[in-house]
């Protein structure tokens, strides 16, 4: 129940970074389910990956290279599948902020007030 709640929600966010950032185009509310379960898999599969292989860098940046590492996924997500539009790598950063945002507001509220045991 909370994995299916969490991923019509994260859909219901990438509809949200559509809406507030005209760099990010999303088709239909379909089309971001896909999107949402694409991200969510290029997060647990790829992301890991990538942090290990660019350690020193994130290092030397204090940790600031994970936007670009974050950037990079949800640009990859928009390169896997057709609902899912990002103009360029500067949108994909703003996007992958504002999802970071939504997602952590998701996070709180499952949590905190639904979950909480």
């Amino acid at each position: 129940m909370k994995l299916i709640l969490k991923w019509l929600l994260s859909a219901a966010a990438l509809l949200a970074v559509a809406y507030l950032y005209p760099g990010v185009v999303v088709t239909s509310f379909t089309g971001a389910l896909v999107a949402a379960a694409v991200l969510g898999a290029l997060n647990m599969v790829v992301r890991p990956i990538l942090v290990l292989l660019t350690l020193p860098v994130t290092l030397v940046t204090l940790g600031l290279f994970l936007f670009v590492i974050n950037a990079l996924m949800f640009w990859a997500a928009a390169g896997l599948i057709d609902s899912l539009k990002v103009t360029g790598f500067t949108a994909a950063l703003i996007g992958s902020l504002i999802y970071s945002v939504l997602q952590l507001a998701i996070d709180f509220v499952l949590e905190r007030l639904l979950f909480n045991k």
